[in-house]
């Protein structure tokens, strides 16, 4: 892989495996998860607003793209944005990045829930095992000092609410020709929804510090990884760009330690190794597939969180989703296993859309 490659690989992993850390910094120095919310959302949309103009595309006029486009934005922005914020109030910022990992296997569920994962097979279905067993052993129930608590069902319901976006999304929003303006215009519509919350917000009233981590959370983590991913898939493949997912947990739980001081046991480790060895599992047989069929577009598939919309003649069932596009819209926080599970009939991609950046 170039060196150009690895670079944009490795900011892309810091970008998005410290969105926790800016959301812990912003919450103990006066913003709320509201607020958060809101800013993240409205910086977000500014950046790829901007990417979107760069690149000659236009926000989408039909009245039957925004519904969808609002539906997304709910599950796959601004309520599981607000979640990730509240379950921080109370649990360390490396424990969040960690339960993020377990997006994949809610979305094994809904497929199986809805009947529409057909490769359900042994491997995958241990791995799905696997991955709550190692969410279970992070929680501890049966410890006294065990991490079960609302908080992290806040975060847990944030990365479900994430497979619930990419299952409606891959029937309901297909490959568009201007992904960023699509995105920006998921973003925008996240912004609307998150301003509902407003009278219960709460008084406004950050520090320097709170200010500068969530410009970070917007610009960079939900805005500029945009372009980054966009680019990596271009210039890699989606395969490649799959493997960004695996460091998301891996960077968030470094961050805490190194600038928050957060203790984190051998026990909340070894289970983000099985929760992630899961992960992987039910996502082999989608790499296969992907590495079978190199240089033929999937149909209808949707994708393991990149954008859909970098036709290129490589496939995307095996990519990462956490401020990516789907089909044009964005999906911060998040990794999707490369399976479509909605049933619905495959469909044409796009042509190719112009190629000026990305984000997981």
């Amino acid at each position: 892989m170039p060196l150009a490659s690895t670079l944009r690989m490795a900011v892309l992993a810091l970008f998005w495996g410290s969105g926790f850390l800016w959301i812990k910094l912003a919450l103990t120095h006066g913003l709320t998860p509201a607020q958060i919310t809101i800013v993240r959302c409205a910086l977000g949309t500014a950046v790829l607003l901007l990417l979107a103009r760069r690149a000659g595309q236009r926000l989408p006029r039909s009245r039957t793209a925004w519904g969808h486009l609002a539906v997304a934005a709910l599950f796959c922005n601004a309520l599981p944005f607000a979640l990730f914020a509240l379950g921080e109030q109370h649990l360390d910022s490396g424990i969040a990045g960690v339960l993020n990992a377990t997006t994949p296997l809610w979305s094994l569920l809904i497929g199986i829930g809805l009947g529409t994962d057909r490769a359900l097979r042994p491997v995958r279905l241990t791995g799905l095992v696997l991955g709550f067993a190692g969410t279970v052993l992070i929680f501890a129930p049966w410890h006294h000092e065990g991490l079960l608590s609302l908080p992290a069902l806040y975060l847990l319901a944030a990365a479900a609410s994430y497979a619930v976006a990419f299952a409606y999304m891959a029937r309901h929003l297909t490959a568009s020709e201007a992904p960023m303006a699509m995105s920006a215009a998921q973003l925008l519509a996240a912004t609307a929804w998150s301003t509902l919350a407003l009278p219960a917000a709460g008084p406004f009233r950050p520090d320097v510090t709170a200010l500068l981590a969530v410009a970070a959370l917007g610009v960079l983590g939900t805005g500029v990884t945009f372009y980054l991913n966009y680019r990596l898939i271009a210039d890699e493949g989606p395969t490649t760009a799959a493997t960004v997912g695996y460091l998301l947990p891996v960077v968030s739980v470094a961050l805490g330690a190194a600038v928050l001081d957060e203790q984190i046991g051998v026990r909340v480790l070894a289970g983000m190794a099985v929760v992630l060895v899961g992960v992987g599992l039910t996502r082999r047989n989608t790499a296969s597939r992907t590495r079978g069929s190199a240089g033929a577009p999937h149909d209808g598939t949707t994708y393991d969180g990149a954008p859909r919309t970098p036709h290129d003649g490589t496939t995307h069932d095996d990519t990462t989703y956490d401020g990516t596009t789907h089909d044009g819209a964005t999906c911060d926080g998040a990794t999707y296993d490369g399976a479509r599970h909605d049933g619905a009939p495959a469909r044409r991609p796009a042509p190719p859309a112009e190629l000026s950046g990305g984000s997981r």
